[in-house]
């Protein structure tokens, strides 16, 4: 049967040397870029073709209500740097009807995507969307539940 001291010894080896078993996963070449998705290196972002179609039904998700949206106005995606890595950026503007049936100011969010699919709204869509050039999408004031 076993000791406890040596239950107690083999714990404490194996705290001491997570550091530096993590230590040696930390370092390697400096030069490489690693996505957000784990290890992965940033790979080259293709134009996202279907962004439309993918940013409407992401909407009716989005909003409570997703009927009576006005003033619907979005840009084509192009690339911006989003926390060190290229990516397709489309930004959108919209007011949707209150659960009271009233609008508030219009709203502007950054719509971000990887691999040539939607991956988030970004709300606070900051210099992303500074300048961009906002054409009418009237496909957004026309949903249904």
């Amino acid at each position: 049967h076993r000791s406890p001291r040596l239950g107690v010894l083999a714990t404490r080896v194996v705290v001491m040397m997570l550091p530096i078993a993590l230590a040696a996963c930390a370092g390697g070449d400096e030069g490489r870029s690693f996505s957000l998705l784990g290890d992965k290196p940033d790979t080259p972002q293709s134009f996202p073709g279907n962004y439309r179609a993918e940013l409407l039904a992401f909407m009716k998700t989005y909003l409570n209500n997703p009927v009576g949206v006005r003033d619907a106005a979005m840009a084509e995606p192009v690339m911006r740097d989003v926390n060190g890595k290229m990516r397709y950026i489309s930004c959108l503007r919209y007011s949707a009807r209150e659960s009271d049936g009233s609008y508030r100011e219009p709203r502007e969010r950054a719509v971000l995507f990887v691999n040539s699919r939607l991956d988030r709204m970004i709300e606070k869509s900051g210099d992303l969307c500074a300048g961009a050039a906002l054409t009418p999408f009237p496909d957004l004031e026309k949903m249904t539940r």
